[in-house]
C-alpha cells in the first residue's frame, strides 16, 4: 500500500474537527430545539412513562460529520435507534461540535495557535452555546433535568494535540519530535474537570460513556514504515484516556480495538472500509464505521 497522493501529515487525524460548518450548525439547532430531539437511552429515568434522555458530547463525531453532508447517521443516532424500540420515550440531546478540544470544552473559544476550537467566542456564545461552553450547556441541562437523563456519551481529546502554524496550517504533536506529552498532561487535567462537574450535575447513577480512537493513520503506518512512531502515539494517548476514565469511574467503549489498533495491516483495511480516510483523505467515520463506533458503545452500557 502506497502513501496516498493526498496525504499531509498536517492534514489528518483530527477526529474531533470537521471542514463544514454542518456539524457545527447541528449542535447550534439541537441546542436550541431539545425538545423536538429524537435519542437514545439505557436504563431509564425515574418515571418510565416520561421523556427522559441520551445526551451525547464531543467533537465532529459525536455531531455525526460526514464529508458528504450527513450528519444523521452518526454513532449518536445508530446509537439510539438500537435503543429506542425498548424505550419509546428517549430522547437525543446532541451538543457536540467539530473542532472541540478539552480546553474548549470547558473554556471556550481558544487561540488556535495553541489548540482547537470550535470557532470564535461569538460563535460560540450566539450559534452553538447559550451558556458560553458545551460543559456548560450540558451541565445546565443534566441540572434541569435531574432524574431524566438515561445516558451520557462523551468522545473528546483528540483535537488536544491540534493547533494551527503561523501560516494557518493545521499542525499537530503527533509528528513533531517533541512529541505529546505537554499536549496530553493538558489533556488529562482538563477531561477530569468535565468529567467531575457531569458526574456532579447527573448525580451518581446515570451512566457516562466515553469512547477511544480508531488509528485513522493506520495506512500511513504500514505503507511507510518510517511513521511508525505515529501510531505508536496514538496508542499511547488511547491508554491515557483509558486510564483518566477509569480514574473517574466511567466506562470507555473500547472503539481502538473495534478498530483493531493493535494490528496495523488489519486496522489499515477497517480505516479504509469504514472511514472516508482512502477515498477522500478525510478521518471521518463513514455510516458503517459510525456504526461500528455505536456497537462499541452499546457493548459497554450497563
Amino acid at each position: 500500500m502506497k502513501t496516498p497522493r493526498w496525504f499531509s501529515p498536517n492534514r489528518f487525524f483530527s477526529i474531533l474537527r470537521i471542514a463544514s460548518g454542518g456539524a457545527l450548525l447541528s449542535a447550534g439547532v439541537a441546542i436550541g430545539l431539545m425538545a423536538m430531539l429524537t435519542g437514545p437511552s439505557i436504563a431509564t429515568a425515574d418515571d418510565t412513562n416520561a421523556v427522559h434522555y441520551y445526551v451525547s458530547l464531543g467533537n465532529s463525531l459525536a455531531a455525526s460529520f460526514q464529508p458528504n453532508g450527513d450528519d444523521t447517521h452518526g454513532y449518536a443516532e445508530q446509537l439510539y435507534a438500537s435503543l429506542v424500540a425498548a424505550d419509546p420515550k428517549l430522547e437525543l440531546v446532541k451538543l457536540g461540535c467539530g473542532g472541540e478540544s478539552t480546553m474548549s470544552m470547558r473554556f471556550g473559544s481558544q487561540d488556535p495557535t495553541v489548540v482547537l476550537s470550535c470557532g470564535t467566542p461569538r460563535y460560540y456564545k450566539h450559534v452553538l452555546y447559550p451558556k458560553g461552553t458545551q460543559l456548560a450547556e450540558a451541565v445546565s441541562f443534566l441540572q434541569a433535568h435531574k432524574d431524566k437523563v438515561a445516558l451520557v456519551t462523551i468522545d473528546i481529546g483528540a483535537n488536544d494535540l491540534f493547533r494551527l502554524d503561523a501560516q494557518g496550517n493545521e499542525v499537530t504533536c503527533l509528528f513533531e519530535p517533541a512529541g505529546c506529552a505537554t499536549q496530553t498532561a493538558r489533556m488529562v487535567e482538563n477531561l477530569s474537570a468535565i468529567l467531575a462537574d457531569l458526574r456532579a450535575a447527573a448525580g451518581p447513577d446515570v451512566p457516562i460513556v466515553a469512547m477511544s480512537y480508531y488509528d485513522v493513520f493506520a495506512p500511513v503506518c504500514v505503507s511507510d514504515p518510517s511513521q511508525l512512531f505515529v501510531c505508536s502515539r496514538v496508542d499511547d494517548f488511547n491508554a491515557t484516556l483509558f486510564d483518566t476514565y477509569a480514574a473517574a469511574g466511567d466506562p470507555i467503549a473500547d472503539v481502538a480495538g473495534a478498530f483493531e489498533n493493535d494490528n496495523l495491516v488489519n486496522c489499515a483495511a477497517h480505516v479504509c472500509d469504514w472511514t472516508w480516510f482512502c477515498a477522500l483523505g478525510d478521518i471521518h467515520a463513514n455510516t458503517a464505521g459510525y456504526g461500528v463506533i455505536a456497537e462499541a458503545f452499546e457493548q459497554v452500557l450497563p
